[in-house]
């Protein structure tokens, strides 16, 4: 598996897949919730640097969701390489905010950012906790489904791999409770919501143990293929160049 990483991939992979795990965070942890329920009115935070497309979350009592436009507190960042400097905890963004801007940063924003760190970096201590175990467990297929999109169109591997997915539906399945449905047109990769159709291929994990182990790198897919814990079935070009795709986020979520 190459290790090396592209900063600007790493950056959209903090932006669009890390980041992109606030919503699920609400959803899972309460005081994630209690949070986000202090905001007195719908705020949409943009982040900026340079070389990449600006990303944006609007946040609302209800919860919080990407949005493609918006006007509210920004953050900057230099380069993107200050950009993952930030999300690595080593650097800070530059605000650019009013008062009710800056309220919402350090009562809002970071708060929940930093939630989102305890789980997606546990301590070894707190995963004896089941219900702990199980909701980083979640948050962490959250932030690798989100990634496939990102390193399958942006990564020079990734792409590679891409260029030879056939269009079509790739499910990922985590035993009968949790479903990621990848769209392939084109040579591109997106997540879609719909999931009323059959897959053309599926890759199922037995439970959500077997996919941390595997995500994260604590299991060996080949192993959990050969003990059945891991199965794959239909076209076997969208099977094969997915798993190979999530070799590569694998690079950058341990970057």
């Amino acid at each position: 598996m190459l290790t090396e990483t592209d900063a600007r991939v790493l950056a959209l992979t903090n932006a669009r897949a890390v980041l992109g795990a606030l919503p699920r965070l609400v959803e899972l942890v309460p005081e994630a919730g209690r949070i986000l329920g202090t905001l007195p009115a719908p705020t949409t935070l943009s982040l900026v640097a340079p070389g990449i497309p600006v990303t944006r979350y609007r946040f609302s009592p209800d919860g919080i969701a990407p949005v493609s436009e918006g006007r509210g507190p920004t953050l900057m960042f230099r380069s993107v390489d200050h950009l993952n400097a930030v999300i690595a905890g080593t650097a800070q963004p530059i605000p650019i905010a009013g008062p009710a801007g800056i309220r919402f940063l350090t009562r809002v924003f970071t708060p929940l950012t930093d939630l989102l760190g305890v789980y997606l970096k546990p301590a070894d201590e707190r995963l004896a906790d089941a219900e702990f175990r199980r909701r980083s467990t979640l948050l962490t297929l959250e932030v690798a489904a989100r990634a496939i999109a990102v390193v399958g169109n942006e990564d020079t591997s990734g792409r590679f791999s891409a260029a030879h997915m056939p269009d079509g539906d790739l499910d990922l399945e985590i035993g009968d409770e949790l479903r990621y449905r990848l769209e392939v047109k084109n040579h591109r990769i997106r997540l879609d919501d719909d999931q009323s159709d059959p897959p053309r291929a599926a890759l199922r994990f037995a439970d959500l143990d077997v996919a941390g182990g595997v995500i994260s790198g604590r299991d060996s897919a080949l192993a959990c293929v050969c003990d059945g814990r891991l199965a794959m079935r239909g076209f076997i070009p969208l099977v094969d160049n997915t798993s190979r795709i999530l070799d590569r986020v694998g690079a950058y979520l341990g970057a």
